[in-house]
């Protein structure tokens, strides 16, 4: 695989990411539209994390903190770029994220009937949270 880049977006960025979502993210949100992921950028900069590849983008995850929880949304890789290391990629730079925002444990949104994702899940070291539906991984000792 040719390297990766992995970068915070920015405006300019946002067609190409919801086109993106359409083809790479599993299942679909209320605010999957430009408005949507205007707000969440004019709120936090850098919580819309993407990787690229030669300038394609390849992956998605949003690391949103506010200011006491860390919370991941949209981990999405492109079909034919699974298997790669781009998801983890992401959910380091993500994590890493989290740490410097004084973040202690993270977790993030998963559908029940995506059993690949929920693989990919605990590969990152992510579990269920039975009671609340939520995966989370401590994120300090």
């Amino acid at each position: 695989m040719t390297e990766l880049r992995v970068r915070a977006a920015v405006p300019a960025d946002l067609d190409a990411v919801l086109a993106f979502w359409k083809t790479a993210a599993e299942g679909t949100s209320i605010s999957d539209d430009r408005a949507g992921v205007e707000r969440l950028l004019a709120r936090d900069p850098e919580a819309l994390i993407l990787a690229e590849t030669a300038g394609e983008l390849v992956g998605t995850v949003i690391a949103g903190f506010d200011g006491w929880r860390c919370h991941l949304y949209r981990l999405a890789v492109h079909p034919e770029r699974r298997r790669q290391g781009v998801g983890s990629a992401l959910l380091a730079a993500a994590e890493d994220r989290f740490v410097r925002l004084g973040g202690r444990r993270a977790d993030a949104m998963v559908l029940v009937r995506n059993e690949r994702a929920h693989h990919a899940w605990r590969s990152a070291g992510y579990g269920p949270e039975e009671h609340w539906r939520r995966w989370v991984k401590p994120l300090t000792d």
